[in-house]
Protein backbone atom coordinates (compact mmCIF):
# COMPACT_ATOMS: atom_id res chain seq x y z
CA UNK A 1 0.00 0.00 0.00
CA UNK A 2 1.49 3.05 -0.96
CA UNK A 3 0.69 5.38 2.17
CA UNK A 4 1.41 8.51 0.18
CA UNK A 5 -1.93 8.71 -1.14
CA UNK A 6 -3.69 8.07 2.67
CA UNK A 7 -4.06 11.17 4.73
CA UNK A 8 -2.33 12.09 7.60
CA UNK A 9 -5.68 11.16 10.33
CA UNK A 10 -6.05 7.90 8.42
CA UNK A 11 -2.74 6.71 8.05
CA UNK A 12 -2.67 4.72 11.41
CA UNK A 13 -5.55 2.32 10.24
CA UNK A 14 -3.61 2.14 6.86
CA UNK A 15 -0.74 0.82 8.76
CA UNK A 16 -2.12 -1.37 11.24
CA UNK A 17 -4.50 -2.49 7.83
CA UNK A 18 -0.93 -3.35 6.23
CA UNK A 19 0.43 -5.51 9.06
CA UNK A 20 -2.52 -7.23 9.69
CA UNK A 21 -3.90 -6.20 13.00
CA UNK A 22 -7.71 -5.91 13.80
CA UNK A 23 -9.21 -2.40 13.78
CA UNK A 24 -11.25 -0.89 17.18
CA UNK A 25 -15.28 -0.06 16.60
CA UNK A 26 -13.70 3.37 17.12
CA UNK A 27 -11.80 3.18 13.84
CA UNK A 28 -14.30 1.84 11.86
CA UNK A 29 -16.23 4.68 13.32
CA UNK A 30 -13.92 7.00 12.29
CA UNK A 31 -14.07 5.29 8.84
CA UNK A 32 -17.32 5.23 8.19
CA UNK A 33 -16.83 9.20 9.15
CA UNK A 34 -14.10 9.82 6.66
CA UNK A 35 -14.53 12.15 3.52
CA UNK A 36 -11.90 10.81 1.97
CA UNK A 37 -13.57 7.94 -0.29
CA UNK A 38 -9.98 7.45 -2.23
CA UNK A 39 -8.26 6.88 0.95
CA UNK A 40 -11.01 4.30 2.41
CA UNK A 41 -10.79 2.26 -1.54
CA UNK A 42 -6.50 2.24 -0.97
CA UNK A 43 -6.83 0.72 2.07
CA UNK A 44 -9.77 -2.10 1.59
CA UNK A 45 -7.83 -2.58 -1.71
CA UNK A 46 -5.37 -3.86 0.34
CA UNK A 47 -7.17 -6.09 2.27
CA UNK A 48 -8.59 -7.62 -0.67
CA UNK A 49 -5.80 -8.15 -2.38
CA UNK A 50 -4.14 -9.67 0.67
CA UNK A 51 -6.88 -12.35 1.10
CA UNK A 52 -7.85 -12.79 -2.50
CA UNK A 53 -5.33 -11.54 -4.94
CA UNK A 54 -6.72 -9.77 -8.68
CA UNK A 55 -9.44 -12.62 -8.30
CA UNK A 56 -12.92 -11.13 -8.91
CA UNK A 57 -15.89 -13.49 -8.35
CA UNK A 58 -19.40 -14.13 -9.50
CA UNK A 59 -22.08 -17.59 -9.61
CA UNK A 60 -24.66 -18.77 -11.96
CA UNK A 61 -27.72 -18.79 -9.51
CA UNK A 62 -31.40 -18.61 -10.22
CA UNK A 63 -33.22 -16.58 -7.64
CA UNK A 64 -37.02 -18.20 -6.70
CA UNK A 65 -39.15 -16.21 -4.16
CA UNK A 66 -42.11 -18.94 -3.73
CA UNK A 67 -44.01 -16.56 -1.52
CA UNK A 68 -44.81 -13.22 -0.40
CA UNK A 69 -47.69 -14.21 1.82
CA UNK A 70 -46.56 -12.91 5.33
CA UNK A 71 -47.65 -12.71 8.82
CA UNK A 72 -45.50 -9.45 9.79
CA UNK A 73 -45.54 -6.17 8.24
CA UNK A 74 -42.27 -5.02 8.20
CA UNK A 75 -42.08 -0.88 7.82
CA UNK A 76 -39.12 -1.09 5.21
CA UNK A 77 -40.95 -4.19 3.31
CA UNK A 78 -42.66 -3.70 -0.05
CA UNK A 79 -42.24 -7.29 -1.30
CA UNK A 80 -44.62 -8.88 1.91
CA UNK A 81 -48.23 -9.31 1.31
CA UNK A 82 -51.58 -10.47 2.86
CA UNK A 83 -53.80 -13.07 1.42
CA UNK A 84 -56.08 -10.46 -0.03
CA UNK A 85 -53.77 -8.37 -1.53
CA UNK A 86 -53.45 -6.99 -5.05
CA UNK A 87 -49.18 -7.99 -5.01
CA UNK A 88 -49.63 -11.27 -3.44
CA UNK A 89 -48.02 -14.51 -4.90
CA UNK A 90 -47.51 -18.37 -4.09
CA UNK A 91 -46.03 -20.05 -6.60
CA UNK A 92 -46.94 -23.98 -6.82
CA UNK A 93 -44.26 -26.60 -6.32
CA UNK A 94 -44.74 -27.76 -9.77
CA UNK A 95 -43.70 -23.95 -11.05
CA UNK A 96 -40.83 -23.54 -8.54
CA UNK A 97 -39.69 -27.49 -10.07
CA UNK A 98 -39.93 -26.57 -13.50
CA UNK A 99 -38.67 -22.54 -13.76
CA UNK A 100 -35.10 -24.10 -11.86
CA UNK A 101 -35.16 -27.25 -14.21
CA UNK A 102 -35.16 -24.60 -17.04
CA UNK A 103 -32.42 -22.89 -15.70
CA UNK A 104 -30.15 -25.77 -15.27
CA UNK A 105 -29.67 -26.05 -18.80
CA UNK A 106 -27.53 -22.70 -18.76
CA UNK A 107 -25.34 -24.03 -16.02
CA UNK A 108 -26.66 -23.16 -12.71
CA UNK A 109 -24.66 -24.32 -9.85
CA UNK A 110 -27.12 -22.82 -6.87
CA UNK A 111 -31.16 -21.83 -6.17
CA UNK A 112 -31.37 -19.05 -4.05
CA UNK A 113 -35.21 -19.35 -2.46
CA UNK A 114 -36.66 -17.34 0.13
CA UNK A 115 -40.17 -16.09 1.11
CA UNK A 116 -42.59 -14.73 3.70
CA UNK A 117 -43.69 -15.94 6.98
CA UNK A 118 -46.36 -18.00 4.85
CA UNK A 119 -49.44 -18.47 7.55
CA UNK A 120 -50.66 -22.00 6.00
CA UNK A 121 -48.06 -24.04 4.02
CA UNK A 122 -47.32 -27.12 5.77
CA UNK A 123 -44.17 -28.99 6.66
CA UNK A 124 -44.63 -31.22 3.97
CA UNK A 125 -44.78 -28.61 1.59
CA UNK A 126 -41.62 -27.39 2.15
CA UNK A 127 -40.12 -31.10 2.25
CA UNK A 128 -41.41 -32.19 -1.00
CA UNK A 129 -39.83 -28.82 -2.18
CA UNK A 130 -36.66 -29.21 -1.55
CA UNK A 131 -36.63 -33.32 -2.26
CA UNK A 132 -37.77 -32.62 -5.68
CA UNK A 133 -35.17 -30.10 -6.24
CA UNK A 134 -32.59 -32.06 -5.24
CA UNK A 135 -33.93 -34.39 -7.12
CA UNK A 136 -33.28 -32.34 -10.26
CA UNK A 137 -29.65 -32.34 -9.59
CA UNK A 138 -27.89 -33.77 -6.56
CA UNK A 139 -24.77 -31.48 -7.33
CA UNK A 140 -26.54 -28.65 -6.81
CA UNK A 141 -26.83 -26.17 -4.08
CA UNK A 142 -29.88 -25.60 -2.20
CA UNK A 143 -29.33 -22.26 -0.73
CA UNK A 144 -32.59 -21.29 0.87
CA UNK A 145 -34.52 -19.37 3.61
CA UNK A 146 -33.51 -16.48 6.13
CA UNK A 147 -33.02 -17.06 9.78
CA UNK A 148 -36.75 -15.38 10.74
CA UNK A 149 -38.03 -18.21 7.97
CA UNK A 150 -36.24 -21.37 10.20
CA UNK A 151 -37.64 -19.79 13.12
CA UNK A 152 -41.03 -19.65 11.88
CA UNK A 153 -41.01 -23.30 10.67
CA UNK A 154 -39.54 -24.33 13.76
CA UNK A 155 -42.04 -22.72 16.27
CA UNK A 156 -45.02 -22.88 13.86
CA UNK A 157 -44.62 -25.42 11.42
CA UNK A 158 -42.14 -28.64 12.62
CA UNK A 159 -43.31 -27.48 16.31
CA UNK A 160 -39.51 -28.54 16.79
CA UNK A 161 -36.10 -27.12 17.91
CA UNK A 162 -33.97 -24.59 15.55
CA UNK A 163 -31.28 -27.64 15.36
CA UNK A 164 -34.07 -30.40 15.03
CA UNK A 165 -35.83 -27.94 12.46
CA UNK A 166 -32.26 -27.61 10.53
CA UNK A 167 -31.47 -30.99 10.53
CA UNK A 168 -34.27 -32.32 8.56
CA UNK A 169 -34.23 -29.58 6.06
CA UNK A 170 -30.85 -30.30 5.51
CA UNK A 171 -31.41 -34.07 5.03
CA UNK A 172 -34.14 -33.21 2.27
CA UNK A 173 -31.52 -30.94 0.41
CA UNK A 174 -30.95 -27.68 2.18
CA UNK A 175 -27.37 -26.69 1.40
CA UNK A 176 -26.92 -23.57 2.91
CA UNK A 177 -28.61 -20.67 4.79
CA UNK A 178 -29.36 -17.04 3.22
CA UNK A 179 -28.01 -14.05 5.16
CA UNK A 180 -30.95 -11.70 4.45
CA UNK A 181 -33.27 -10.75 7.62
CA UNK A 182 -30.18 -9.12 10.02
CA UNK A 183 -31.39 -5.87 8.47
CA UNK A 184 -29.74 -4.08 11.18
CA UNK A 185 -29.17 -5.55 14.72
CA UNK A 186 -29.71 -2.43 17.20
CA UNK A 187 -33.34 -3.37 19.18
CA UNK A 188 -34.00 0.13 19.02
CA UNK A 189 -34.13 0.47 15.33
CA UNK A 190 -35.76 -3.55 14.86
CA UNK A 191 -38.75 -1.97 17.10
CA UNK A 192 -38.77 0.97 14.84
CA UNK A 193 -38.43 -0.88 11.07
CA UNK A 194 -39.61 -4.64 11.77
CA UNK A 195 -41.39 -5.10 15.18
CA UNK A 196 -42.64 -8.15 15.61
CA UNK A 197 -39.25 -9.97 13.76
CA UNK A 198 -36.64 -12.08 15.65
CA UNK A 199 -34.20 -10.11 17.76
CA UNK A 200 -30.72 -10.12 16.78
CA UNK A 201 -29.71 -12.87 19.59
CA UNK A 202 -32.46 -14.97 17.99
CA UNK A 203 -30.36 -14.17 13.91
CA UNK A 204 -27.28 -15.03 15.20
CA UNK A 205 -28.61 -17.88 16.79
CA UNK A 206 -30.06 -19.92 14.23
CA UNK A 207 -26.69 -19.22 12.28
CA UNK A 208 -24.80 -20.52 15.02
CA UNK A 209 -26.92 -23.36 15.06
CA UNK A 210 -26.17 -24.03 11.72
CA UNK A 211 -22.72 -23.20 11.67
CA UNK A 212 -22.24 -25.87 14.57
CA UNK A 213 -23.62 -28.36 12.06
CA UNK A 214 -21.44 -28.33 9.61
CA UNK A 215 -23.58 -25.74 7.84
CA UNK A 216 -22.07 -22.35 5.79
CA UNK A 217 -23.86 -18.98 5.02
CA UNK A 218 -23.90 -15.41 4.30
CA UNK A 219 -24.52 -12.25 6.44
CA UNK A 220 -26.27 -9.13 5.22
CA UNK A 221 -26.41 -5.76 6.45
CA UNK A 222 -29.46 -3.21 5.58
CA UNK A 223 -28.18 0.52 5.88
CA UNK A 224 -29.47 3.93 5.06
CA UNK A 225 -32.69 4.39 6.92
CA UNK A 226 -32.98 4.93 10.42
CA UNK A 227 -29.72 3.82 12.07
CA UNK A 228 -26.75 5.80 12.57
CA UNK A 229 -23.64 5.04 12.26
CA UNK A 230 -22.52 3.45 15.92
CA UNK A 231 -25.32 1.35 15.04
CA UNK A 232 -23.77 0.41 11.82
CA UNK A 233 -20.39 -0.84 13.56
CA UNK A 234 -22.31 -2.77 16.35
CA UNK A 235 -23.94 -4.99 13.51
CA UNK A 236 -20.73 -5.32 12.05
CA UNK A 237 -18.99 -6.07 15.52
CA UNK A 238 -21.61 -8.78 16.65
CA UNK A 239 -21.02 -10.22 12.74
CA UNK A 240 -17.48 -10.29 13.23
CA UNK A 241 -17.76 -11.76 16.46
CA UNK A 242 -19.92 -14.82 15.60
CA UNK A 243 -17.04 -15.44 12.89
CA UNK A 244 -14.31 -15.73 15.39
CA UNK A 245 -17.02 -18.26 17.18
CA UNK A 246 -17.94 -20.42 14.19
CA UNK A 247 -15.96 -19.02 10.52
CA UNK A 248 -18.92 -20.23 10.01
CA UNK A 249 -19.96 -17.26 7.47
CA UNK A 250 -19.03 -17.60 3.59
CA UNK A 251 -18.97 -13.90 2.67
CA UNK A 252 -20.49 -10.68 3.79
CA UNK A 253 -23.52 -8.65 1.42
CA UNK A 254 -24.37 -5.44 2.26
CA UNK A 255 -27.33 -3.27 0.54
CA UNK A 256 -28.70 -0.29 0.76
CA UNK A 257 -31.93 0.51 1.61
CA UNK A 258 -34.68 1.15 -0.89
CA UNK A 259 -36.84 3.33 -0.24
CA UNK A 260 -39.53 3.71 -3.31
CA UNK A 261 -42.79 2.24 -2.05
CA UNK A 262 -42.21 1.72 1.07
CA UNK A 263 -43.91 3.72 4.05
CA UNK A 264 -40.40 5.18 4.51
CA UNK A 265 -40.80 6.60 1.08
CA UNK A 266 -39.89 9.92 2.64
CA UNK A 267 -35.95 7.74 3.30
CA UNK A 268 -32.99 9.67 1.15
CA UNK A 269 -31.65 6.73 -1.11
CA UNK A 270 -27.88 6.00 -0.15
CA UNK A 271 -25.85 7.87 -2.34
CA UNK A 272 -23.02 6.12 -4.73
CA UNK A 273 -20.45 7.60 -2.32
CA UNK A 274 -21.94 6.05 0.89
CA UNK A 275 -22.46 2.58 -0.54
CA UNK A 276 -18.78 2.77 -1.66
CA UNK A 277 -17.78 3.62 1.83
CA UNK A 278 -20.08 1.29 3.50
CA UNK A 279 -18.76 -1.91 1.36
CA UNK A 280 -14.74 -0.58 1.82
CA UNK A 281 -15.04 -0.16 5.60
CA UNK A 282 -16.96 -3.40 5.64
CA UNK A 283 -14.00 -5.03 4.05
CA UNK A 284 -11.38 -3.55 6.32
CA UNK A 285 -13.28 -4.05 9.20
CA UNK A 286 -13.86 -7.60 8.59
CA UNK A 287 -11.04 -9.19 9.09
CA UNK A 288 -11.95 -12.73 9.77
CA UNK A 289 -14.62 -12.86 6.49
CA UNK A 290 -12.46 -13.79 3.13
CA UNK A 291 -15.39 -11.90 1.11
CA UNK A 292 -17.08 -9.33 0.01
CA UNK A 293 -19.97 -9.37 -2.51
CA UNK A 294 -21.60 -6.23 -3.94
CA UNK A 295 -25.22 -6.58 -4.75
CA UNK A 296 -25.88 -5.40 -7.94
CA UNK A 297 -29.38 -5.66 -7.78
CA UNK A 298 -29.74 -3.19 -5.09
CA UNK A 299 -26.71 -0.87 -6.68
CA UNK A 300 -26.69 -1.45 -9.88
CA UNK A 301 -23.69 -3.02 -11.93
CA UNK A 302 -22.12 0.08 -12.97
CA UNK A 303 -21.42 0.55 -8.99
CA UNK A 304 -20.74 -2.14 -8.64
CA UNK A 305 -18.01 -2.58 -10.77
CA UNK A 306 -16.79 1.01 -9.15
CA UNK A 307 -16.70 -1.24 -5.78
CA UNK A 308 -14.51 -3.77 -7.28
CA UNK A 309 -12.02 -0.51 -6.17
CA UNK A 310 -12.97 -0.50 -2.80
CA UNK A 311 -12.94 -3.95 -1.12
CA UNK A 312 -15.29 -5.83 -2.80
CA UNK A 313 -14.43 -9.28 -4.64
CA UNK A 314 -17.41 -10.67 -5.64
CA UNK A 315 -20.57 -9.40 -7.63
CA UNK A 316 -22.95 -11.85 -6.61
CA UNK A 317 -24.58 -13.74 -9.52
CA UNK A 318 -26.98 -13.73 -12.75
CA UNK A 319 -30.15 -14.00 -10.25
CA UNK A 320 -32.64 -14.51 -13.22
CA UNK A 321 -35.74 -13.59 -11.19
CA UNK A 322 -35.13 -11.10 -8.01
CA UNK A 323 -38.59 -9.89 -6.16
CA UNK A 324 -38.00 -8.51 -3.24
CA UNK A 325 -35.82 -5.43 -4.77
CA UNK A 326 -37.86 -4.90 -7.49
CA UNK A 327 -40.94 -5.10 -5.44
CA UNK A 328 -39.55 -1.77 -2.99
CA UNK A 329 -38.65 0.08 -6.71
CA UNK A 330 -35.46 -1.37 -8.01
CA UNK A 331 -35.00 -0.24 -11.81
CA UNK A 332 -32.26 -2.57 -11.63
CA UNK A 333 -32.54 -5.46 -14.21
CA UNK A 334 -34.06 -9.06 -13.37
CA UNK A 335 -30.70 -10.90 -14.25
CA UNK A 336 -27.44 -10.36 -15.55
CA UNK A 337 -25.43 -12.73 -18.10
CA UNK A 338 -21.88 -14.29 -17.58
CA UNK A 339 -20.29 -12.21 -20.65
CA UNK A 340 -21.50 -8.99 -18.62
CA UNK A 341 -20.49 -9.98 -15.49
CA UNK A 342 -16.78 -11.03 -16.94
CA UNK A 343 -16.82 -7.70 -19.50
CA UNK A 344 -17.57 -6.16 -16.28
CA UNK A 345 -14.91 -7.77 -14.31
CA UNK A 346 -12.24 -7.49 -17.14
CA UNK A 347 -13.25 -3.51 -17.82
CA UNK A 348 -12.26 -2.86 -13.58
CA UNK A 349 -8.57 -4.86 -14.39
CA UNK A 350 -9.41 -7.67 -12.04
CA UNK A 351 -9.67 -11.47 -13.50
CA UNK A 352 -13.11 -13.28 -13.18
CA UNK A 353 -13.56 -16.47 -11.75
CA UNK A 354 -16.93 -18.66 -11.62
CA UNK A 355 -17.24 -19.66 -7.87
CA UNK A 356 -20.11 -21.88 -5.83
CA UNK A 357 -22.19 -21.38 -3.17
CA UNK A 358 -19.39 -21.53 -0.60
CA UNK A 359 -16.63 -18.91 -3.27
CA UNK A 360 -14.88 -21.45 -3.87
CA UNK A 361 -13.67 -21.28 -7.36
CA UNK A 362 -14.88 -23.32 -10.79
CA UNK A 363 -14.16 -23.90 -13.76
CA UNK A 364 -16.19 -22.52 -16.80
CA UNK A 365 -19.10 -24.23 -17.36
CA UNK A 366 -20.92 -24.64 -20.58
CA UNK A 367 -24.85 -25.13 -20.86
CA UNK A 368 -26.30 -28.28 -21.54
CA UNK A 369 -28.10 -27.16 -24.33
CA UNK A 370 -28.50 -23.52 -25.90
CA UNK A 371 -30.00 -21.08 -23.81
CA UNK A 372 -32.95 -18.75 -24.68
CA UNK A 373 -30.59 -15.40 -24.44
CA UNK A 374 -27.23 -15.52 -26.05
CA UNK A 375 -25.84 -14.81 -22.84
CA UNK A 376 -24.49 -17.42 -21.04
CA UNK A 377 -21.10 -18.37 -23.28
CA UNK A 378 -17.96 -16.41 -23.94
CA UNK A 379 -14.69 -17.12 -24.90
CA UNK A 380 -13.58 -13.52 -23.23
CA UNK A 381 -10.22 -13.69 -22.06
CA UNK A 382 -8.92 -10.44 -19.87
CA UNK A 383 -6.45 -8.51 -21.74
Amino acid sequence: MNLSLIPADLRPIAERVESRQRLSDAEALQLFRSDDINALGVIASRVREQKNGNVATYILNRYINYSNLCLLSCQFCAFAAKKRDAHAFERSIDDIVAAVEESLSSGITEVHMVGGLHPTLKKDWYLDLLHRLRALDPQITIKAFTAIEIRHLAQRIFKLSIADTLAILRDAGLGALTGGGAEIFDAQVRDELCRGKESAEEWLDVHRTWHKMGGRSTCTMLYGHIETLEQRVDHLRQLRELQDETGGFTGFVPFAFEPQTTILAHVKSASAVEQLRSLAVSRIYLDNFDHITAYWVSMGLPLAQVSLNYGVDDLHGTIMEEKIFHMAGAKTPQEQTVATLENVICEAGRDPVQRDSFYRHLPRQRPTVAPATPAVESELVCA
